[in-house]
């Protein structure tokens, strides 16, 4: 059975900027009964994992061990990616989270993968790219890595200009929940029309 979402919000941003953060903070406001986060690295990241006898739980998280294996993920993940630009974007929809009216998509790192939202719910889905200074991503961990941050896996999005939404990710939460508003009330406004 094919789940057609309310409302699909397509998040975008580099490394250490909070897209998991704000994931998380969606889900929360509009519940974990109504509103999946779902991840595109995940079924690339078990894809991977199987094909190369790794602990999958170790690749899901933020350890150590997911950065010594990035780099060659990132060029398996491009090499799916060349045979087929929708593959992860089918993948990561297709699971039982997928049946809960809002998705929000936490990890969007090219413009192939904008499309396929849009392709696919071109009513339903909206795009913000959230962005924070060099200073705060270090402080929240960020060293470059050549071959990773340079990568497209990390630039790809870097000239897109059509976000729907876009913030930056610098201040406290409160500030954060604000600048969050209206990307909730356009969702809150995607669920009214779904009911009608």
């Amino acid at each position: 059975m094919v789940t057609i979402p309310s409302a699909v919000v397509v998040i975008s941003g580099k490394r250490k900027t909070g897209k998991d953060y704000v994931a998380n903070l969606l889900q929360e406001r509009f519940s974990t009964e109504l509103c999946a986060v779902l991840r595109l690295s995940g079924p690339l990241k078990s894809q991977y994992a199987k094909e190369n006898g790794l602990d999958i739980a170790k690749l899901l998280d933020s350890s150590q061990y997911k950065e010594t294996y990035r780099k060659d993920m990132i060029q398996w993940g491009e090499e799916k990616r060349n045979e087929n630009p929708e593959y992860f974007c089918k993948l990561a929809t297709s699971g039982a989270e997928s049946e809960r009216d809002i998705w929000i998509i936490s990890d969007s790192r090219r413009t192939t993968d904008i499309e396929y939202f849009l392709k696919y719910y071109p009513k339903k889905t909206l795009t913000l790219r959230i962005e924070a200074s060099q200073d705060v991503r270090e402080e929240r961990g960020f060293v470059f890595k050549p071959g990773v941050d340079d990568a497209e896996s990390e630039c790809g999005l870097d000239s897109y200009t059509d976000w729907d939404y876009m913030i930056i990710n610098n201040e406290s939460s409160d500030k954060l929940g604000q600048e969050l508003q209206p990307l909730i009330q356009d969702v809150n406004k995607l669920l009214q029309l779904s009911k009608n």
